[in-house]
This record gives C-alpha cells, sequence and structure tokens, in this order.
C-alpha cells in the first residue's frame, strides 16, 4: 500500500518542479518589459542629443527666468493630465505615478510611439493590488488621447488653414496638408462608429477623459506660445498663441515629410527674426530633451538606491 501510493507522488514531484520557473517568469514579465523599455529610453535620448538636440543648447539661450518657468509647466502638463485620469480611475500614487507617467512620455517620445503605454501597461500589472485588469483603461485612454488630439487639429485646421492658405501653396505642402486632414478623420472615424465594442469604460467615464485631454492640450500650447513670448517678448503674445496653434496642427499631419522645415517656414513668415526664431525653437527640442535625461538619470538613481536598501 505505502509502496503505491508514493510512486505517483515521486512520478510528479519533477513535473510540479518543471512548471515553477515559468510561473515564476511569467510573475516577472511586467518588471522586465519595464527594464527593456528604460534602456530603450536610454539609447534614444542619447542618439537625440548626440545627433541635434545639442545644437540648440550652445545658441541662444533665454534670459528671462519667466521661460523656464513656464516651459517646466508646459513639460509636466502632459503627465499631470494623465494623472488626473489615472488618479480617479485606479487611484495611483501621486510620486510613483507621476514617475511612471513621466517615463510614459519619454519611452514615447524617444523609443517608438505607444511604447510608453506598454511600459505604463506593464508598471499597472506589476501592481496587481491597485488594478486587476489595467488593458481596458489604458487601451481606452489611449484612444482617447488620440482622438482628442485630432480633434483639436480638425478645429485648428478649419481657422489656420484660412489664413495660411498662400503659405502652403508656395510650399508645395497644401495637398498633403489637405490628405492629412482626410487621413485624421478617417482614424478617427471607426472608434466612434464602434464604440461599444472598442471601449470598456463607462460612457461618462470616456466623455470624461476626453475632456481632460483636451484641456491638456489646450493648456500645453498655450504654455509653449508664453514660454516663446518671454524668449522674445518684441513678438505679442497673440502671435504665438498662433504658432502655438499651428504647431500642434503640423505635427499631427502624417502626411508632411518635414514638419519642422514646414513649421519653421511658417512661424518665419509670421514672426519674422528667422535666425533668432530659428534658434529658439532648436533650444526648446533640446531643452525637452535634457529634461528627459535628466529625469531619466534621477529615477535611475532613485532605483538603484531603494534595490540596496531591500538587500
Amino acid at each position: 500500500m505505502r509502496d503505491t501510493i508514493a510512486e505517483p507522488s515521486i512520478a510528479l514531484a519533477p513535473d510540479i518542479a518543471g512548471l515553477e520557473p515559468l510561473k515564476r517568469i511569467r510573475s516577472r514579465w511586467p518588471m522586465i518589459i519595464g527594464a527593456l523599455l528604460t534602456i530603450a529610453m536610454v539609447v534614444g535620448l542619447g542618439r537625440e542629443l548626440l545627433g541635434h538636440g545639442l545644437a540648440g543648447l550652445h545658441r541662444a539661450v533665454p534670459a528671462s527666468p519667466a521661460f523656464y518657468v513656464a516651459f517646466t509647466l508646459l513639460y509636466f502638463s502632459a503627465p499631470t493630465g494623465d494623472w488626473i485620469i489615472f488618479r480617479r480611475l485606479w487611484g495611483i500614487p501621486l510620486v510613483g505615478g507621476m514617475i511612471a507617467l513621466i517615463k510614459k512620455r519619454i519611452a514615447n517620445e524617444v523609443v517608438f510611439g505607444y511604447s510608453g503605454e506598454a511600459y505604463f501597461y506593464a508598471w499597472a500589472r506589476s501592481r496587481a493590488r491597485m488594478i486587476a485588469a489595467p488593458f481596458g483603461a489604458v487601451k481606452d485612454v489611449s484612444i482617447l488621447s488620440a482622438i482628442a488630439g485630432n480633434t483639436i487639429t480638425l478645429v485648428l485646421f478649419a481657422f489656420a488653414v484660412p489664413l495660411g492658405y498662400q503659405l502652403l501653396s508656395a510650399a508645395g505642402y497644401l495637398e498633403e496638408v489637405l490628405g492629412s486632414i482626410g487621413i485624421v478623420m478617417c482614424t478617427s472615424l471607426p472608434f466612434l462608429i464602434f464604440s461599444k465594442r472598442v471601449f470598456s469604460l463607462a460612457r461618462g467615464t470616456l466623455w470624461w477623459v476626453f475632456s481632460i485631454h483636451c484641456l491638456r492640450l489646450i493648456a500645453g500650447s498655450f504654455l509653449i506660445a508664453l514660454a516663446w513670448h518671454f524668449a522674445l517678448p518684441t513678438a505679442p503674445l497673440g502671435m504665438w498663441l498662433f504658432l502655438a496653434a499651428a504647431r500642434l496642427l503640423v505635427s499631427r499631419l502624417p502626411l508632411v515629410p518635414n514638419k519642422d522645415l514646414l513649421f519653421a517656414n511658417f512661424a518665419i513668415l509670421v514672426i519674422g527674426q528667422d535666425q533668432e526664431l530659428s534658434e529658439l525653437v532648436a533650444f526648446t527640442a533640446a531643452m525637452q530633451l535634457l529634461f528627459h535625461v535628466v529625469f531619466i538619470v534621477m529615477f535611475g538613481v532613485h532605483g538603484l538606491l531603494a534595490r540596496k536598501k531591500t538587500l
């Protein structure tokens, strides 16, 4: 009796032991994805800075401290909007949530599009006690962010095209811009038509998330116009607001091959001061990369110190 009972347990033991490493890998995959994307962020930032990002730092540096205040508020506008959304959806903490959302933004901008969403999803999955099924919320918020950007783009297009029609025609970008607007509209329509199948959040929550994204985009356009105004106060704030709207519009046009060149030409024709304006645009881009680098280094040091405390 004892021998017959013991044999099955001995035979099953290797199979059970063989399943344990697979279970550990599955439980650690969010951490692995987060680490890989963090490395990709560092590589991407190094490539950008060594390429053209640092070129704007040694040129005309704005003397007004208000420029740096406005730019700092601009940098935090995107993760703050996301934090407000996920604070309501999941109750994420202030410090930990902001760190994850800043990393999400950096990954989207220096690695590849929507890699930040993958990182943030992995971060949420690693905190299963906070939220059991984060995929639906991350998906809905990302789609609504794109729809909000497309909506603001279409509104700006309605105001900007009558004023910039001649510029677009002279630069040879009119057909590309019109085609891009058509693509922007087409990419949003399927999500609106099949919204019941696409979205998982309640309708009221979806509208609230959409409104937060719209406010975030409007606030970002106002803050960058304010920063530019403080850097070059000779141009009125209203003109910078118009250029900020044009910048947002140009950034979302998929068929325009050189968005920076189109925006720079448009800004120079509107504002003038071509050399100072081009240096200001370069400095603004370099400042954003510099902020990315500072935060990645800070988060890396914080992670190392936290691991040493646990050892």
